[in-house]
């Protein structure tokens, strides 16, 4: 069933490959007249194809020499443009969009960061005010506790 399905896709793509060959750049129609813009329009959408075709030919080229200059030049910029996918608007838009999930990430991980430090800083005021009530036994109960802290958390 996949092999007559992939034999049905494989003839249209053919076709068009052959049509879009026959109007590449390079070929013997441009000697006579030069490419205009709307030959540039259309080579540049169909440069990938005349790109690969140029690999394995000599006479089809990705890009027609013999053009009128500045116009053609246009067309084929913005052909390209359309066939290998547009302006980089879209991708800000999707880059805006995941910094806004990334904020709303962080702000998430800031607010458990927060409550657990709040929880820790809460149960050290509880133990504390049962024990000592000289400054600097609390300091160094700290400082020790800190340090315990830290290397649990680099241990993780």
């Amino acid at each position: 069933m996949k092999v007559r399905r992939l034999r049905m896709l494989a003839l249209p793509a053919v076709l068009l490959l052959l049509v879009c060959a026959g109007c590449a750049a390079g070929t013997p129609r441009f000697e006579s007249a030069s490419a205009g813009f709307w030959n540039g329009l259309w080579h540049g959408m169909i440069c990938v194809i005349t790109f690969v075709i140029g690999l394995f030919s000599d006479t089809v080229r990705m890009y027609e020499p013999n053009n009128v200059g500045a116009l053609y030049d246009l067309g084929f910029l913005l052909g390209a443009i359309v066939s290998l996918g547009g302006g980089a608007g879209h991708h800000h838009r999707r880059k805006a969009k995941l910094l806004v999930c990334e904020e709303k990430e962080w702000e998430e991980i800031g607010d458990k960061v927060e409550r657990k430090v709040r929880k820790g800083i809460q149960k050290w005021l509880d133990e504390s005010e049962e024990g000592e009530g000289d400054w600097e036994a609390v300091g160094r109960k700290v400082e020790e506790r800190i340090k315990r802290e830290l290397r649990e958390w680099a241990d993780e």
